[in-house]
């Protein structure tokens, strides 16, 4: 099988959409060697968490020489002359990673796409109108176009049936997997190495994720107020914008600056992190999934979290969910698991019991089957 994915992520962005991107093609081609996947990008860059991939000999990245080379030819060869090249190619099979597809991808070859979310529909003031309309036609078009649908959570799977009108058995849920990274043993000495490169706190609640309003930082800074003042907030992620800033003032305002660290780590990192912080909050309004809630379960760390969206299928027991206005029920949970072991030690289990689901087998067969349904039902 000969199989398309789109690139773009996977080469330009090392977050979200580029975390997925490059876990389903590093899934997929260990799950299906003898499988060639080809990644198509509009651009080549330098990306050090691509570059193992690459090496291996059943993947192979497909790069367009563009002249000139600026966004607009990018953009066109992206939506109308890939699909040619995927024809050229034997492409079996397409899957567009990040919501959506070319336009003109339905008379070349079966195609699956994945939505994540639709965010710009829930929190509409985060986005221009003129990328809200544009949003609405390429996400809802590819829906409607592809073959079959990837939801990465049953909220969103809802989410694509009430706002783009998909019929429900054209949706397979198909939760993303925690990296394998998330999974490794972690000793003291890398603990202690970890603690030292980063100055951390003794102890700490760790944050992750980009600094914007449907994030809700502020929930977790208001109740940090509340809270013992040995404890201290790391956040990780990037911190731009007015929302950023509004977090900046209030930290300031309730005299939290010696409280508050803000890092940039890189992502091998990570794991380290979330297993040696005092609990894992992740505050935000709405989520397609919730990715960081289920990393920090698999190293054995439990979450606050908010309700609202998805996050309770991406934390099960594992998790304690609180309104995302509630500041005193988040320091209350906050205090919970501080000051109760036993309290600390079931909810650890219940959520390392809960993220088994998550794991790459799983993913790898079950996007696997949606192919080849997409496949048989390009034939109908």
């Amino acid at each position: 099988m000969r199989i398309g994915l789109d690139g773009k992520r996977a080469v330009l962005n090392n977050t979200g959409l580029g975390n997925y991107s490059r876990y389903c093609l590093n899934i997929m081609s260990m799950a299906f060697s003898s499988a060639r996947f080809i990644l198509y990008s509009p651009k080549d860059a330098i990306n050090e968490r691509l570059e193992p991939l690459l090496a291996r000999e059943n993947i192979e990245l497909a790069i367009p020489n563009l002249k000139p080379d600026w966004g607009p030819v990018r953009s066109w060869w992206r939506t109308f002359d890939m699909p040619l090249r995927l024809k050229d190619d034997g492409i079996d099979i397409y899957h567009g990673l990040s919501n959506e597809l070319p336009l003109t991808i339905r008379n070349i070859c079966p195609a699956v796409v994945t939505i994540h979310d639709i965010i710009y529909r829930r929190f509409p003031k985060g986005y221009t109108a003129i990328d809200r309309r544009l949003y609405d036609f390429k996400y809802g078009r590819s829906a409607r176009i592809a073959n079959r649908i990837i939801a990465i959570s049953e909220c969103t799977k809802a989410d694509i049936i009430n706002d783009y009108g998909i019929e429900p058995q054209k949706i397979d849920v198909i939760y993303q997997g925690v990296d394998p990274i998330f999974t490794l043993n972690i000793d003291t000495a890398r603990k202690q190495e970890i603690r030292a490169r980063y100055s951390l706190p003794e102890r700490y609640i760790l944050a992750v994720g980009t600094v914007e309003e449907r994030k809700n930082l502020l929930l977790a800074i208001r109740a940090l107020d509340n809270l013992p003042k040995t404890l201290k907030l790391v956040i990780i992620g990037s911190m731009k914008g007015d929302y950023s800033e509004k977090v900046r003032t209030e930290i300031a305002r309730l005299g939290l600056n010696d409280r508050v660290m803000h890092l940039q780590v890189p992502f091998n990192d990570l794991p380290v992190l979330y297993a040696d912080a005092a609990l894992t909050s992740y505050t935000s309004r709405y989520e397609g999934f919730g990715l960081p809630v289920a990393e920090s379960l698999t190293v054995g760390t439990p979450v606050i979290a908010c309700t609202g969206s998805c996050l309770e299928e991406a934390g099960g027991e594992g998790a304690i969910y609180v309104n995302p206005d509630d500041v005193k029920a988040y320091t209350e949970a906050a205090m919970h698991l501080l000051d109760d072991k036993v309290f600390y030690e079931i909810k650890a289990r219940q959520g390392q019991r809960h993220v088994r689901r998550f794991t790459a087998d799983a993913f790898a067969k079950a996007t696997m089957a949606c192919y080849q349904k997409a496949i048989i039902d390009s034939l109908s």
